[in-house]
């Protein structure tokens, strides 16, 4: 049997049963003293009868728990398939397996000494038998059922998670559910029905002993009496002992609950708050872990997609900011070029290759991101970037000049250190324009990238190719230099050029 089965089955239900057994004693001690001889002590057949009878309930209920549990007996969790399915079925029922067995043995116990009992002790008749069989029942078996069940579900949500680590106990089929109004009108009814129950009875039988009894029912009073303050501390003790089983069943998984939001908010993404029951609070449980798996999950497709695109764009497609028509705006580009990158290439092993480039593209793209620009794409060995989209910037301009110079820095420490060990050191050429481009997700309904389109970009491209026949390593538009805020930046005039597709010459500037 599984270790942590059978304690819980067996020691918990013994609880209520005594519950039950003193409550069997003292109803028929003080309520209904009459429906079965109390006044003589019972003979050796009837202890022996008692001794059996008690004993075989409590053999049956083991046989029945230990058949019925068997298919908890694997290992946790239950694995997928048929086997697991029942597992997981058996321990949702749990509880009401223990609350319906503690019901038919109630019954049965109604049944052996509210019938057998009386027939061996001599003074069986139909009316002292169902008023026995009521007491045991009803009175009592019913209290204890109820109160079995809360005590078992109380323990069993302990261990009921280790079932279900990855959730999933709401949508298990063939598993009774208990909403929490059931749950709470049973109770209610129980304290309500069960005490004015005791109360008819106790007024019914101490009017009829008055009356049997005829002069001074002085006695009869004053046992009435003693009944009804009995009746009423053991209905104030049972109603708030009730009341707090079920405020707890209910209060314990919301508390864990409200705890897990917390810690969600706080920024913790890897909370799981066990589901303990196949209720409304179940349910609202099973959904709290989903939403967590969901805002996890969430979160690992934004830093992944980080790693492919940059935060700027990121952010803008998951808010929905960037369409697929793209807009209109006024942006600054850069674009990057390794100079005599294909003889490096074929000189050079391709792993070193792979690894310098790497190494070369972290460099400038600190450099641009530093002064709030956007490495668009890699084309090989080139770059571009842009400065004031996808999120607006002031002075985007100036800000890409600057990443220039600091490219340009960042360029010769990494060239240091590859001469100090041997390596060819790596020269680029950077074009720089300022104008209005299309921004925005470019390609097919499946497949998107951010891109910029518009003459804007191919004239920064252009002047990128230009710096090899003007021998300077960065050259700046006009249009640039127009819109440069800082006017001591080192940029030096040269002549106007000409560039293909344009048929006005282009005012650059090479930067010093």
């Amino acid at each position: 049997m599984n270790r942590r089965v059978w304690p819980y089955l067996m020691g918990t239900a013994w609880q209520a049963n005594v519950v039950g057994a003193v409550g069997t004693w003292a109803y028929f001690r003080f309520i209904d003293y009459q429906a079965m001889d109390n006044q003589r002590m019972p003979g050796p057949g009837e202890l022996l009868y008692f001794v059996v009878g008690l004993l075989g309930l409590i053999a049956v209920g083991q046989v029945a728990g230990l058949v019925w549990n068997r298919p908890l007996d694997g290992p946790l969790p239950p694995p997928a398939g048929p086997a697991g399915d029942l597992a997981r079925r058996r321990a949702i029922q749990m509880p009401f397996f223990v609350a319906a067995a503690t019901l038919v043995g109630w019954t049965a116990a109604g049944v052996i000494w509210g019938v057998g009992w009386q027939l061996i002790a001599g003074y069986f008749t139909p009316a002292h038998s169902m008023r026995m069989i009521f007491g045991i029942t009803v009175i009592s078996g019913g209290a204890a059922t109820v109160l079995a069940f809360l005590i078992v579900e109380r323990h069993w949500r302990r261990v009921l998670p280790d079932y279900f680590p990855a959730g999933g106990l709401t949508t298990v089929p063939g598993a009774p559910r208990l909403p929490v109004r059931v749950r709470l009108l049973v109770v209610l009814l129980l304290m309500a029905v069960l005490p004015i129950t005791v109360l008819g009875m106790a007024s019914i039988r101490g009017a009829t002993a008055a009356l049997a009894a005829g002069g001074d029912p002085s006695e009869t009073i004053s046992r009435m009496i003693l009944v009804v303050v009995s009746l009423v501390l053991a209905t104030m003790i049972t109603s708030v002992g009730l009341a707090l089983s079920v405020a707890r069943s209910v209060a314990e998984p919301l508390g864990r609950l409200q705890a897990a939001m917390g810690e969600v908010e706080r920024g913790r993404l890897d909370v799981h708050c066990p589901v303990v029951s196949n209720d409304e609070i179940g349910t609202l449980t099973e959904g709290f872990n989903h939403m967590v798996r969901g805002l996890a999950e969430r979160a690992l497709l934004r830093e992944a997609f980080g790693k492919y695109v940059s935060e700027e764009i990121r952010d803008e497609i998951l808010s929905g900011r960037i369409t697929l028509e793209g807009e209109p705006r006024e942006v600054t580009i850069l674009f990057a070029d390794i100079r005599d990158f294909t003889p490096w290439v074929e000189a050079s092993d391709p792993r070193e290759v792979v690894r310098d480039l790497n190494a070369y593209f972290t460099e400038m793209e600190t450099a641009i991101r530093a002064h709030g620009g956007l490495v668009v794409q890699y084309i090989g060995d080139e770059i571009e970037a842009v400065f004031g989209a996808p999120v607006a910037r002031a002075g985007h301009a100036g800000q890409a000049v600057r990443a220039a110079l600091e490219m340009r820095r960042r360029l010769a420490a990494w060239n240091a250190s590859r001469t100090r060990t041997g390596r060819v050191p790596l020269r680029n050429g950077i074009g720089i324009h300022t104008g209005t481009v299309l921004a925005g997700n470019i390609g097919s309904a499946d497949r998107l990238s951010y891109a910029l389109v518009g003459d804007s970009v191919n004239l920064a491209s252009r002047l990128q190719g230009l710096t090899k026949e003007l021998r300077a390593d960065v050259l700046v538009s006009g249009a640039t230099r127009a819109r440069l805020d800082d006017r001591d930046l080192p940029l030096t005039a040269l002549p106007a050029v000409k560039v293909k597709g344009r048929t006005a010459e282009v005012e650059v500037y090479a930067l010093g």
